[in-house]
């Protein structure tokens, strides 16, 4: 979950910061309720504190988007850290820890969750020093928020407070208050021998001077132990050069350095503590100069190195077992360990980050089962024995990336159809249920808040919606969704993170506290129901110098800042305990709406009854003896030596001294636990001075351990209401006057007494919207009789009165009976409302892959209702009921096409029949562009596209002809098309199928006059021939370079044949300004001659000499597109026709074909594109035995040419050889 503190400015020659780390059970955060606490959990925290120059207190988080927490810098990056684990159960309980949550992805997205074992319960604080600037490459980066706003600008209105010393690079103006308490400061100096002054030590980490960051754990407990790993981080190196581990056994008094003991050259970079055991510790060198973990069992005193083979990014402790942990390595393979980390083995590779979680004790069946979510599948596996066999698939079918989140006893996946996603949950492990959120929700983005009591509260932003949310909650199920409050205030982090105005109150079940946006102004609502019924606070009737405030409701109110601190004991703008119930402190304003200027102080001792001022500046309030006493420090960019404390609910406050010289603060480490007596702050003298630690303790200023008769009664109550929640809550709370210690053996004393049900304990139950009057009527889109859909199932079902009563609400009697639904037999109906889908919600398949097809009945008797499903293929099948195929029916398709697959629910009462059209696809694997080489200007020619495999099911076409930015799109592969232009044209196919585009591109020159010849080669050639496509290029070069002797290259075209024996064809062109346009019938006999004579020959290697021949004696002009024939000229077309006729019968009768054209079927399947020469051979699929005949013929023949493909193309699957028909 993500805490945020406000940067205070820090001086520039102070530019320190402080992160604090204990382990809280958190996973990545993507979304976060102001704080939202989880009443009966708490494991250890992580904690951070930031001082840094030139920038605000921002959001600052116990950990990054990958369940890892950061170093934040002055340059506004961040520096991640490896994540650490916790469990649920610790004893130290955290009453203000924000809820973890996680989006339900609908693109980058998903349900965000609250991992429950991701810190560990000790407490570690991360500082850091000035200097720090950049983030870490390759580090997981923390989401957070950080305030924007310049020097002079007043506070962001949602940023937080911390302690410590800022002033920007750019110089802040110091306010007045500010320099009243630097005289103020002067004039205790002078008489401190009157001042309260606490006891105190100090001691500095000499040569650490330069560590620009630390890490600290105080186990707490009854242990007086405390480690401390400093370390200097260089930003433009991007690691850790330097690092230093001290070691203190006395809370904190002095401190050893332990260099020796783990190896003086060893850089350390991160810090661990197991959840289960304190005493085990475990130590991650820095990657960059070794990968390896220091682990020790006796807290720190003694350490033991062991070697990695790979980078950890985040571990999760497992909730019982303290040496089972996993690893999240940053080759995206999770990794187990059952030695705490003495030996690691693989669990599964590409593991989707921070998607993996340790199994629930009294929901899942094994206790080392782990959920992951691997390649868009939700998967469980065997901690030791993750084997396809082993694995289970509790979801049928893809969800979509990121998305899947464990939390509690539910599950939560998201599958996206038709552009909406589609939210699945599970609980108790139970088949996954679409999540129903009212009808016209329509939800653009989605975040599960809580799970706690057996309900689920989830965010939603709606369609209509900006920067608001609205709250949802469930009933025990998760399924059923109903409004609890409209438009509450979001902000994004700089990683587009989502925090929501929602603080839920330590110590009181039931209570919140919410930003609502509400006419442009943002107002402060309290709620003590759950969410029920909400209203504004009523402001203080005096200010803190006793003046009379005129605020009247609704027109004026109470708003508060809803940001909580990483820091349990470092408060935030709001801070509430478990062990104090009813003190609030938080910081606010007073007005119309929620400003950010004029903050104040104010704190409640009635849960929010009636509430005071206790400063007119922000300061940082923390819980000392479980509530007992309140310490208060000031933020200010100045050093200081005094802090306030309060015996009486912040009635009163003392000032007293805890240093002799004033300090710059960056930060406070408090004992873990509730009962602290103990701190340490966290300072420097100067800029350049070593780590300044200063233990107080406030033992001292006791007088006493408290008894019984120190105690009073608290009735709890909501403007004088006392029944909420269906009970009357009495609370034992310390006298305001009783200055004693509460100590480690008080517990919170709580008398409570059930009150009789009112319609105040019931919320409207789905379906159902709340009116003026307070009553619940169904909504417009809702029929009642559809809440009978469990009849499908049961023989039963509950038959809604509109109400449902409030979860965790302990009212009895009353009106019960009245309000609560009532069970009845299901009506005898005919079957209405049937839905079939695929259970991943898509309409395509692939060939020979397993389609689950999912039937739902809305109404009907499903006992007695048959199904039967067709699937469009000739098989059909028939089931006795609705139940019988409630996880699915399965069916494998084994041809290619369109099925029209229908499913029929039939009982004696009538039937209801519904279609789902699917297609059936197979992977398109290449296409192949069939063109000429050259073609004749204005004449139609062919151009297909051939698939392979040819039937894929189906595609589109989308053609581009030369510079034609508009493309022609058709549903066949073949388009016929004319060339007006002579030169080269470039012709481009696309196919689109499925979810693959595939493309070839040729290039044909286009003349109005040429002549074509076939030619061979002597028989060595085919003995280098691979007959690939970049070969046959190569050789069509040398060919027309061994050829051009004789002529202008410009007229020659030449291109190598795919197949065997190898062939090529050259083209004439005219030479315009000799010829007039038409080929000169001289230079091609020049060229026959040189050839006949084996005159044209060239080198393929040495010692390889190749002939180059003509395959054909005669050179008739081949096109001549004139109008003006002479005699000569039609008698040689006489002359090919009686040829042609001669051809058709030797190919008809000896299946031999001596023509010259084959190639325009048969082109290379890849782009080609000739540098020289400016027509590129193609390539095609290797031939078959008729082109071999073809090649072999001699006999002359002068043809016309024929511009459209020859034959067809044929492929398959197989890829075979092609057919001539």
């Amino acid at each position: 979950m993500e805490r945020g503190i406000r940067y205070c400015r820090v001086n520039a020659f102070c530019t320190l910061l402080l992160i604090l780390f204990a382990w809280v059970p958190v996973t990545k955060t993507v979304i976060t309720c102001r704080s939202c606490h989880l009443l009966d959990k708490w494991s250890g925290r992580e904690l951070l504190v930031r001082m840094d120059s030139g920038v605000d207190f921002g959001k600052v988080g116990d950990k990054n988007g990958d369940g890892s927490t950061a170093l934040f810098n002055s340059a506004g990056a961040e520096t991640g850290q490896p994540d650490c684990g916790a469990t649920d159960n610790c004893e130290h309980a955290h009453s203000v820890r924000k809820r973890n949550t996680d989006r339900l992805r609908s693109e980058k997205m998903p349900l965000d969750d609250k991992r429950k074992s991701m810190r560990s319960y000790g407490k570690v604080y991360s500082l850091k020093r000035p200097g720090s600037q950049g983030s870490a490459p390759g580090e997981p980066h923390h989401r957070v928020r950080r305030s924007t706003q310049g020097p002079g600008s007043p506070p962001s209105a949602r940023s937080l407070p911390a302690f410590g010393n800022s002033t920007g690079r750019s110089a802040r103006r110091v306010p007045r208050s500010d320099l009243r308490w630097n005289r103020e400061e002067r004039r205790t100096a002078t008489s401190r021998q009157e001042e309260l002054k606490l006891t105190s030590s100090t001691f500095a980490l000499t040569g650490d001077s330069a560590h620009n960051q630390a890490m600290v754990h105080w186990s707490g407990q009854n242990s007086s132990v405390i480690l401390m790993l400093t370390k200097l981080y260089d930003f433009n190196l991007g690691s850790v050069t330097e690092s230093s581990l001290w070691r203190s056994t006395d809370y904190g008094t002095t401190y050893e350095k332990l260099n020796e003991k783990v190896g003086v050259k060893t850089i350390l970079s991160y810090l661990y503590v197991s959840p289960n055991n304190k005493r085990k510790i475990m130590l991650l060198t820095d990657p960059e100069v070794e990968s390896s973990l220091l682990i020790s069992s006796d807290e720190g005193a003694t350490y033991q190195k062991y070697r990695l083979n790979f980078y950890i990014l985040s571990l999760l402790f497992h909730p019982e077992q303290e040496d089972w942990i996993l690893a999240y390595g940053h080759d995206q393979k999770l990794y187990s360990s059952v030695e705490f980390g003495r030996r690691w083995q693989l669990v599964h590779e590409r593991v989707a980050p921070n998607r993996f979680y340790w199994s629930k004790l009294g929901l899942d069946k094994e206790p080392g089962l782990i959920h992951l979510e691997t390649k868009a599948l939700y998967v469980t596996c065997k901690l030791q024995n993750c084997t396809d066999a082993n694995k289970g698939k509790p979801f049928p079918g893809y969800i979509d990336p990121n998305s899947l989140v464990v939390q509690d006893e539910y599950v939560f996946v998201q599958v996206s159809t038709g552009g909406r996603p589609i939210y699945y949950v599970s609980s108790r492990r139970d088949v996954f249920t679409p999540m129903k959120l009212p009808k016209y929700t329509l939800p653009k983005d989605l975040h599960v808040i809580s799970t706690d009591e057996n309900r689920v509260v989830a965010a939603v932003q709606e369609w209509n919606q900006n920067d608001t949310y609205n709250l949802y909650v469930s009933e025990a199920g998760g399924i059923y969704y109903t409004l609890a409050l409209e438009n509450v205030m979001s902000s994004m982090g700089p990683e587009g993170n989502v925090m929501i105005d929602l603080y839920e109150v330590a110590g009181i079940k039931g209570m919140f506290l919410a930003n609502k946006k509400q006419n442009n102004e943002v107002k402060t609502y309290i709620t003590y129901n759950k969410g029920r019924d909400w209203r504004l606070l009523q402001a203080p009737s005096a200010d803190l110098r006793g003046n009379r405030i005129h605020c009247m409701l609704p027109y004026c109110s109470l708003h508060l800042h809803l940001q909580v601190s990483a820091n349990p004991y470092t408060s935030g703008n709001i801070a509430s305990r478990e062990s104090a119930p009813g003190i609030i402190v938080a910081s606010g304003s007073i007005g119309a709406e929620l400003t950010s200027s004029n903050v104040s102080m104010f704190i409640t001792s009635d849960a929010g009854n009636t509430w005071r001022q206790i400063f007119d500046e922000e300061y940082s309030v923390l819980y000392l003896d479980q509530g007992g006493a309140l310490v208060a420090i000031r933020h200010t960019p100045l050093p200081i030596r005094h802090l306030w404390l309060s015996f009486d609910e912040g009635r009163v406050w003392n000032k007293y001294s805890f240093t002799s010289s004033p300090l710059f603060v960056d930060g406070v480490l408090g004992e873990p636990g509730e009962e602290t007596l103990i701190m340490t702050i966290f300072g420097h003298v100067s800029h350049r001075s070593e780590w300044q630690l200063v233990k107080i303790d406030f033992r001292s200023i006791f007088n006493r351990r408290c008894i019984e008769s120190d105690y009073v009664p608290w009735d709890l109550h909501d403007q004088g209401e006392r029944c909420l929640m269906g009970v009357k809550r009495v609370y034992r709370k310390l006298k305001p006057i009783a200055r004693c210690v509460m100590g480690k053996t008080y517990s919170v004393t709580m008398i409570s007494e059930p009150c009789d049900c009112t319609e105040s304990d019931f919320e409207c139950d789905y379906g159902f919207e709340r009116r003026a009057d307070g009553k619940c009527t169904p909504a417009f889109w809702f029929l009642p009789s559809s809440m009978s859909r469990t009849c499908t199932t049961e023989h039963t079902f509950l038959n809604s009165t509109g109400y449902r009563k409030v979860v965790s609400n302990n009212c009895t009697r009353g009106v019960m009976e009245q309000f609560t639904a009532r069970r009845q037999p299901c009506p005898s109906r005919a079957p209405r409302g049937l839905h079939l889908v695929t259970s991943e919600g898509k309409l395509t398949a692939t060939t020979a892959s397993n389609v689950t097809f999912l039937v739902f009945l809305e109404e009907g008797d499903g006992s007695k209702t048959s199904i039967t499903v067709d699937f469009g293929d000739g098989n059909a099948f028939t089931y006795s009921n609705v139940s019988s195929i409630e996880d699915g029916i399965k069916h494998i398709y084994k041809n290619v096409g369109i099925y029209r697959v229908s499913a029929t629910a039939e009982n004696t009462l009538g039937s209801e029949t519904v279609l789902l059209f699917l297609h059936i696809t197979c992977q398109l694997e290449s296409i192949h562009l069939s063109a000429p080489f050259v073609a004749v200007k204005n004449k139609e020619v062919n151009l297909t596209a051939v698939l392979s495999p040819s039937q894929v099911g189906t595609v589109t076409y989308i053609w581009w002809f030369g510079n034609n930015s508009e493309p022609v799109i058709t549903l066949e592969g073949s388009v016929a098309f004319t060339f007006s232009r002579e030169g080269i044209s470039v012709v481009t196919v696309q196919v689109s199928g499925g979810n693959t585009i595939l493309q070839d591109r040729k290039t044909v020159a286009v003349h109005e006059y040429f002549r074509s010849h076939l030619l061979a080669f002597s028989s060595n050639l085919d003995d280098h021939n691979p007959d690939v496509a970049e070969w046959r290029l190569d050789v069509s070069r040398v060919i027309k370079t061994s050829m051009v002797q004789v002529m202008n290259p410009e007229q020659l075209l030449v291109t190598v044949l795919p197949g065997l024996p190898t062939a090529a064809e050259f083209f004439l062109l005219p030479d315009k300004q000799l010829t007039e346009g038409k080929p000169d019938k001289t230079l091609s006999e020049l060229v026959l001659s040189a050839l006949n004579q084996n005159l044209v020959q060239f080198t393929l290697r040495p010692g390889v000499q190749i002939t180059v021949y003509a395959a054909h004696l005669s050179a008739a002009p081949l096109v001549d597109t004139s109008e003006n024939h002479s005699g000569s000229a039609m008698l040689m077309l006489l002359s090919v026709v009686v040829v042609g006729l001669a051809v058709f019968l030797i190919y008809k009768f000896k299946r031999k074909i001596p023509g010259l054209h084959v190639y325009a079927a048969m082109q290379d399947e890849k782009e080609q594109e000739m540098i020289q020469s400016p027509v590129s051979p193609t390539d095609s699929t290797p031939s078959c035995s008729s082109q071999r005949e073809l090649l072999t013929s001699l006999e002359p023949l002068d043809t016309e040419p024929n511009t459209q493909t020859i034959g067809e193309y044929h492929t398959d699957s197989k890829k075979e050889c092609t057919s001539l028909d």
